[in-house]
């Protein structure tokens, strides 16, 4: 198929068409400004498929419905901290896919397929900003390399999950993604908040850097309200947008200055919910503050929510793992190769002891189902 926007032929970071601004008093700090590809280019090049689209709908129907309490199975929002390696993201979504089959029936799987990566400070922000590893920041080829990955997982039947950090960037793939996350850093943004009112999947709001509850829960009820905000359409033209309010949005644990992934937090987390006129139900991450970011507590963490599940808790409608086919990190230090299926950002579990977690967690749900 010929590309309707040559990818070699981007204005990309350096080059000398990058148009320089010289006005004196506006944009004096820009260095230079590139053409964007428009979403609908993208998504002309890149289209859905219908199995793709069929699985899209189908996921997001079934995580709302476990969040409603119709379906009694735990989402599981699983997979690598960040993506960084197109290839071993597809190796990931093989394993995660051949898991399936045996666990289906207690849990509902979702891999974490995450491009866009927030800093404390510096450093590399994700595949869709950096996707050479190399500062040279080629978005447009991101963006591209980032469509193409979840048409392929999709077209494996592995449901996408991502965090939505970006505004504009969800125009170039939201229609792949099952699930969606707006992050810690994020959670108090007005500006995520009206963009998860206006997503097309239900959304889960991480609670505060600092642990507190009540910010998440004030998001789920902005986020279920309509708005009316000004954004990019796919054709890349500037609009007002008006949405009827997402109903599919939830509360993530991720932990703060303490964990809080086990009963007694789930309680108060419960009992923000219900002042707030929400469901009592919560996510729970395994990982950032509720394992001090040392992965292997993640089966601890996991492990202690499996066994409260196995004796009837129902307030717990998922967990998230930040798992990778090894175990650990590495830094990113230029002309050092990496190691293959080693994240580059936070520390992750390796597939082997992720696999024997997922096992746990199903467990549980099956003992819950046969009264404990």
């Amino acid at each position: 198929m010929t590309r309707i926007d040559d990818p070699r032929h981007d204005s990309e970071a350096g080059r000398a068409e990058a148009t320089l601004d010289t006005t004196r008093i506006d944009d004096t700090r820009i260095a230079a400004v590139r053409a964007l590809v428009s979403p609908a280019v993208l998504l002309e090049e890149l289209a859905v498929t219908p199995a793709v689209e069929q699985l899209v709908e189908q996921a997001r129907a079934d995580i709302a419905r476990v969040l409603r309490g119709d379906d009694d199975r735990l989402i599981v929002v699983v997979g690598p901290c960040s993506i960084h390696d197109a290839a071993q993201a597809l190796e990931y979504a093989s394993r995660l896919r051949d898991a399936g089959p045996a666990l289906g029936d207690a849990l509902l799987p979702v891999m974490r397929v995450y491009f866009e990566k927030p800093r404390t400070t510096v450093g590399w922000k994700g595949f869709i900003n950096d996707p050479r590893l190399d500062g040279s920041f080629r978005i447009n080829e991101g963006l591209r390399r980032a469509r193409e990955l979840l048409l392929q997982i999709g077209g494996m039947g592995v449901p996408a999950g991502t965090e939505f950090l970006d505004l504009l960037s969800p125009q170039y793939f939201s229609d792949l993604i099952a699930w969606g996350a707006i992050g810690a850093r994020t959670t108090e943004s007005q500006s995520h908040r009206q963009l998860a009112s206006g997503l097309s999947c239900p959304v889960g709001f991480k609670n505060g850097t600092d642990g507190g509850v009540q910010v998440a829960a004030d998001a789920v009820v902005a986020a279920g309200a309509p708005h009316a905000f000004m954004g990019m359409t796919k054709m890349g033209v500037a609009a007002i947008f008006e949405t009827r309010g997402n109903a599919d949005c939830h509360v993530i644990l991720r932990g703060g200055r303490q964990p809080n992934y086990d009963a007694a937090a789930v309680d108060g987390a419960c009992q923000v919910l219900r002042r707030a006129g929400l469901r009592e139900q919560v996510m729970i991450d395994c990982s950032h503050a509720n394992s001090s970011k040392q992965p292997r507590r993640q089966i601890e963490v996991a492990a202690d929510i499996g066994r409260r599940i196995a004796a009837g808790e129902r307030r717990i409608a998922g967990v998230m793992v930040e798992s990778h086919l090894h175990e650990g990190r590495q830094d990113l230090c230029p002309g050092q190769p990496l190691r293959e299926g080693v994240s580059i950002t936070d520390a992750c579990l390796g597939w082997e002891d992720t696999l024997a977690l997922l096992h746990d967690l199903a467990a549980g749900v099956r003992a819950r189902r046969g009264g404990g």
